[in-house]
């Protein structure tokens, strides 16, 4: 949130709760952090009198709650309600608010448990990793919504197999990819399955576990023959190189 920029000194003598996680904020600042860091669980909740009287009341931003007030009454939509408090606050720069637009147009039409995948993928490419593990596994705990099929579960678990390989505990990894594939039957699952078995098995078990499956096998023959046309691609200095750099990154991500 490095882009925020606070432009308000209005401190409310009672702060406003927000039910859904019982968070009670004082400012419009605060407002405005949650609305962006929640963003995908945003539904229609936040679009009541209550928080307009709030606003109006004490914070003194009576324009605002008659903006929103009108929201209401012609049933606008929520992605609508929030950008507009967020551009009524000016605490976020434009690059900033084309991302949150962006983002409340993705989400607009999605499930509830939709949203929160989408969180989780979201902080897995950004590098958030162990929020991302958090977040999958919090719909996994969670009770199984019908609404969706049984492959989105599979997706779930391919995001954790990502998550936990790219903190090297390739164990974990391989069981989440394992579980992934069975569900999906995706044969695009199977390789990072193998390489993650492979990074903690023995060869004489990862060699058993390839007879187990043509397929398995038929696979490991791709990545290999990968592997080695990325090498020819690559100058034998430049490849050290780089082993060298992923060697230090990886002693320093341990220290």
């Amino acid at each position: 949130m490095g882009s925020l920029v606070l432009c308000h000194d209005r401190h409310s003598t009672h702060p406003y709760e927000i039910s859904r996680i019982h968070c009670k904020i004082f400012t419009i600042e605060e407002l405005c952090y949650y609305l962006c860091n929640n963003l995908y669980l945003i539904d229609y909740t936040i679009m009541n009198e209550q928080l307009c009287t709030w606003l109006e009341e004490e914070l003194g931003m009576g324009e605002l709650a008659g903006m929103l007030r009108d929201e209401i009454r012609l049933h606008g939509s929520v992605e609508k309600f929030v950008l507009t408090i967020l551009k009524y606050s000016r605490i976020y720069r434009e690059p900033e608010m084309i991302r949150i637009q962006n983002v409340l147009e993705r989400l607009k039409n999605q499930k509830d448990i939709e949203r929160q995948k989408y969180k989780g993928d979201n902080l897995l490419e950004s590098g958030e990793i162990e929020e991302a593990i958090i977040v999958y596994q919090a719909i996994l705990n969670q009770e199984k919504d019908e609404t969706v099929d049984n492959k989105f579960y599979g997706r779930i678990y391919a995001g954790l197999g990502a998550a936990y390989g790219r903190l090297f505990l390739y164990e974990e990894s391989a069981r989440m990819y394992d579980r992934a594939y069975q569900i999906c039957d995706d044969k695009v699952l199977l390789k990072p399955y193998l390489y993650a078995s492979y990074k903690y098995m023995s060869l004489e078990e990862y060699h058993i576990l390839l007879t187990k499956h043509e397929e398995y096998i038929e696979v490991n023959a791709q990545m290999r023959q990968e592997m080695q046309d990325l090498k020819a691609e690559i100058p034998k200095e430049i490849g050290e190189e780089m082993l060298e750099k992923w060697k230090r990154q990886y002693r320093r991500s341990h220290i």
